[in-house]
């Protein structure tokens, strides 16, 4: 049965990352605002500088109120929680380009403390899929260009055009896989809701980075 990732991401099933951390994946909503709150609190300077693409020692009440505004259409949010503390952990979002409705723009962010985890890795594969449900077949993304972390979470959407947009700043273009959910992940999610269990994500296999095109 192909059950869609929606479906499967709107329970919160919980995951076990490699390194035996429990976590919690589910759909962004409108009551997040504490917890994006709390999470924001727990970026450093230069995770929040990365993210905004400047200095934003708060969350401004508008930058707020469009975070929160998800419709799981043309705004959809994939939340990272812990399992035991319902903490937020890491967000990956899409928002529908107007003009080109087949593309997104593109965000994840990861508090510090869970980086380099692989979780990153794991919250685009799940919004990926999702936009693929939703039409939409690019990612774009506009970022610090010293932004090494994002650029290599990237590689995983699929083959990558680089452009660059000035002030240190370049715009990204990546193809989702049309595949979704890799067969393995989509499975650990079922059978995580199902049994509402953690379950290992050890020895999944991941898309080999693909090879950036650089334009000038």
């Amino acid at each position: 049965m192909n059950v869609p990732t929606e479906e499967l991401v709107a329970v919160g099933a919980p995951v076990q990352l490699r390194d035996g951390s429990r976590i919690r994946v589910r759909q962004g909503s409108r009551s997040d605002r504490d917890l994006l709150l709390r999470g924001f609190d727990r970026l450093s300077e230069e995770s929040r500088y990365r993210r905004f693409l400047g200095p934003t020692p708060e969350l401004r009440d508008e930058m707020l109120r469009f975070l929160l505004d998800v419709d799981h259409h043309d705004h959809e949010a994939i939340v990272a929680v812990e399992d035991e503390t319902g903490d937020g952990l890491g967000v990956a979002r899409y928002v529908r380009l107007g003009d080109e409705p087949d593309v997104a723009e593109l965000a994840i962010t990861v508090v510090d403390d869970w980086q380099h985890r692989g979780l990153g890795t794991l919250l685009l594969e799940v919004i990926g899929a999702r936009a693929r449900e939703e039409g939409i077949t690019t990612f774009s993304a506009l970022m610090l260009a010293t932004n090494r972390e994002m650029l290599e979470i990237l590689e995983h959407a699929g083959p990558m055009e680089i452009v660059d947009s000035g002030s240190g700043t370049v715009q990204v273009s990546a193809a989702i896989q049309e595949a979704g959910l890799s067969p393995a992940l989509k499975k650990l999610l079922q059978v995580a809701a199902r049994r509402d269990a953690a379950v290992p994500l050890a020895g999944r296999r991941t898309v080999p980075p693909a090879r950036r095109e650089r334009e000038s």
